[in-house]
């Protein structure tokens, strides 16, 4: 009897370390180039990978069709960001026509659909939510912007992956300390605030019970930031419901509420891009420093 492991074992192998990554969870620097070779050879678009509880509910469930789309801006101020979710089994296989949503505060802190975001009242807007569904190579594209912050929270976008009419995959992306440190403090509109963020990645409870893999992969493009997340769905997964944040703004239907947050954080390290220097853990650069994660 052949001792070799199978194919699917291998991959499926591959996914569990990128998500138990130490560089995923940090989300900085680079992944080693015969690791992203592996991730490319299984077709994975990054090797940033976030393996995602079941969450089994029930359907249907609801949908805007006016939120079917690929640009969710809304003419919403920020630096631009590509956000690229591929959706695979635990063996790397694309899950094709997934219905994906997103949504995030805008660079102000300010979600739409909710009542008490300060001054503004956003109940009947719909700015930077959408839906997508995934492609036969299992991705979703949206463009949109970088997140901003609120108080209580880590840089953070919400997502939901819809499987079925009684499973969904419910997370929460999260990017670099010091990307967001540097776009809060130099580019506007993040800088106009006269306020300073309050949380970062590692006193943020639900980036970390998000796990290891749930940073997105970023790379510096001369008109946007591409921010790119494979989702893993986990055969081994259970129910575990609450336990993702996902009650936060826009988890609901619009008339949600803003969540409370852990408590405060450290001060977060500088950063350059786009309106700035490239930033010095880009592609080319230092592979150590915070920022880029490939």
């Amino acid at each position: 009897m052949s001792s070799a492991t199978p194919p699917d074992q291998d991959r499926r192998k591959l996914l569990r370390f990128l998500s138990l990554s130490p560089v995923a969870l940090m989300g900085v620097g680079s992944f080693a180039s015969a690791t992203r070779a592996q991730a490319q050879a299984a077709g994975l678009i990054s090797a940033n990978v976030c393996m995602v509880q079941t969450e089994v509910t029930e359907g249907p469930f609801y949908i805007d069709p006016k939120l079917v789309r690929r640009d969710i801006t809304e003419g919403r101020p920020g630096v631009p960001m590509r956000l690229n979710l591929q959706v695979v089994t635990s063996d790397c296989v694309p899950v094709p026509g997934a219905r994906v949503d997103v949504w995030h505060c805008d660079a102000a802190g300010i979600y739409s659909g909710v009542t008490n975001m300060g001054a503004e009242d956003t109940t009947d807007q719909t700015f930077l939510r959408g839906t997508q569904n995934t492609g036969d190579d299992g991705i979703a594209v949206f463009d949109t912007i970088y997140p901003g912050w609120y108080r209580g929270r880590t840089t953070h976008i919400h997502y939901k992956v819809f499987l079925d009419e009684q499973t969904i995959l419910t997370s929460q992306i999260f990017f670099p300390d010091a990307l967001s440190a540097y776009l809060f403090r130099s580019v506007p509109p993040y800088n106009e605030r006269g306020a300073t963020r309050d949380t970062m990645n590692g006193s943020d409870s639900i980036a970390r019970a998000a796990g290891a893999g749930a940073y997105a992969a970023i790379r510096e493009q001369p008109e946007y930031y591409d921010a790119s997340l494979v989702v893993g769905i986990n055969p081994d997964a259970r129910s575990t419901s609450g336990m993702d944040g996902s009650g936060g703004p826009g988890g609901q239907q619009p008339g949600g509420t803003r969540p409370a947050g852990p408590p405060p954080g450290g001060a977060p390290d500088g950063m350059e891009g786009p309106g700035g220097p490239a930033p010095s853990g880009a592609e080319g650069g230092d592979p150590t420093l915070p920022g880029v994660a490939e």
